[in-house]
């Protein structure tokens, strides 16, 4: 069914700029034409929608005390948030990346619940990203080494009682999954979910969790079936000191297997060198950097600006930590311009050009078709803006695109079209009852985290074993 909307102001892309009083129309999930001369109607802005470029689908962390504490202790605390319900906690995920105007979402998956087996819990996942109307990208992240450290945890363990030990190894240590079992089952995974609105992809979680054998075969499996990969890289300073460590060539290794590749793109690099971010540029991966989650972690400020002026892809993603804990993406584009954007008059780009680097990019790791312009053959994916409340002083003509960077947040959003359909308008999601499905979650939340006293109870001293271990067996820069 053919469809129109009447904007102000219509984003075209940072060639291009801004047009007025556009009329866009679309069919079947395809812009069909923009044209001028459009007739009195609300004052919009009409931008392309977000992509959420790196996220893993789960709950908000600080409600489970993950709170002020490097990614090494973090990854273990938010095992009090492991997936109650597989369906509900995507769906919860998904609706508030929806709200905040992302067409599509980066699914790193590397909590399952345990509650069903890994395809059917796919599945919940897929119906969910269905029920929302989101286009995602789905990879199951896999580890085979260091589950709790990076080397050998025995000195951190073997003081604890035998209990608090059992606990921690009935929490994190598994029977590790062979390369070729993990090929088989992303097969699995892609037969059961992979469509039009679904890229499943591999995820080996990050160098320092996987074997060269397992990033071998990734490796192999992406070149022969194009399928993309998604992987964490040096995301804090323990990891850039294990890999100075453990493995001094790592990126150049990747590359020379052939891991680096325009199918992968890694999430962080925030403690890349130049040296390596010049392989990654070389290669055609793309960098997906998560400002907030990074600050929330304590793992450093990312070089994205040296990145981008030696040729690396950037795009955004919000890790599940944007700096509210509310998945704006908005306001965590604007905090890249604002610590990446340049420094006095020497501009890393201006906030047009990172926006449109940002949709193009994500909508390339996410596996979203179009280039994210609106333009006529490009999917109906877009944003409309209350440009009354963006402009909400209208003293003179201001570039709508200057004051999104200056002040938008995802309460100005006023609908989200994914596929030329409308999937929130006014706040509301259409496909899914967020409030609902946000109090049943609590519920069991509730209810559930009693089941881990024991975890709860020995927390303290865990968390100072942690700390004394990373400090005492890697040496940070």
């Amino acid at each position: 069914m053919a469809t129109e909307i009447s904007a102000i102001s219509l984003f075209r892309g940072p060639d291009r700029g801004v047009s007025d009083n556009v009329v866009l129309r679309h069919d079947g999930g395809i812009i069909t034409d923009i044209s001028e001369a459009a007739g009195p109607g609300p004052r919009s802005f009409v931008i392309p929608a977000f992509v959420n470029a790196h996220d893993h689908a789960r709950a908000t962390a600080s409600s489970f005390g993950a709170v002020g504490m490097p990614l090494e202790s973090w990854i273990l605390r938010t095992a009090l948030g492991s997936p109650v319900d597989p369906y509900l906690t995507a769906a919860s995920a998904l609706a508030r990346s929806a709200k905040a105007g992302c067409a599509a979402m980066m699914v790193h998956y590397t909590r399952p619940s345990g509650t069903m087996p890994l395809v059917d819990e796919a599945r919940a996942v897929a119906k969910a990203a269905s029920d929302v109307g989101i286009r995602i990208a789905f990879a199951l992240a896999v580890r085979d080494q260091n589950p709790i450290v990076y080397g050998d945890a025995e000195p951190m363990l073997s003081g604890l009682p035998g209990g608090d030990r059992k606990t921690i190894e009935d929490l994190f240590v598994r029977a590790p999954m062979s390369p070729k079992a993990y090929i088989e089952l992303t097969d699995a995974l892609a037969g059961a979910i992979a469509g039009p609105m679904i890229d499943v992809q591999l995820g080996p979680a990050g160098v320092q969790w996987c074997s060269k054998p397992l990033l071998e075969a990734v490796a192999e499996n992406s070149a022969r079936t194009g399928r993309r990969i998604h992987m964490h890289l040096l995301e804090t300073v323990y990891q850039r000191a294990w890999a100075d460590q453990q493995f001094p060539d790592m990126v150049r290794w990747l590359r020379d297997v052939g891991f680096l590749s325009e199918r992968l793109t890694l999430a962080h690099c925030i403690h890349a060198r130049p040296e390596e971010l010049e392989m990654i540029a070389a290669s055609g991966a793309r960098i997906v950097t998560n400002f907030s989650s990074n600050m929330h972690l304590r793992s450093g400020l990312a070089p994205i600006a040296a990145a981008h002026r030696c040729g690396c892809a950037i795009t955004v993603g919000v890790d599940g930590l944007a700096l509210d804990e509310d998945d704006d993406i908005l306001r965590e584009m604007r905090l890249v311009q604002m610590v990446h954007g340049g420094l006095g008059f020497k501009a890393t780009w201006v906030p047009a050009e990172m926006f449109s680097l940002a949709i193009r990019n994500g909508r390339h790791a996410t596996g979203a078709p179009g280039n994210g312009e609106l333009a006529a053959g490009n999917p109906a994916d877009y944003v409309v803006i209350d440009l009354d409340r963006l402009d909400r002083d209208r003293i003179m003509p201001v570039d709508p695109m200057a004051l999104l960077f200056a002040r938008g947040n995802a309460s100005l959003v006023k609908e989200v079209v994914v596929a030329g359909k409308t999937i929130v308008r006014d706040g509301i999601c259409a496909g899914v009852d967020l409030p609902a499905i946000e109090q049943e979650l609590r519920a069991m939340y509730r209810a559930n985290v009693g089941k881990l006293d024991g975890f709860r109870r020995m927390w303290p001293s865990l968390s100072d074993r942690l700390s004394g271990w990373f400090e005492q067996q890697l040496t940070c820069e």
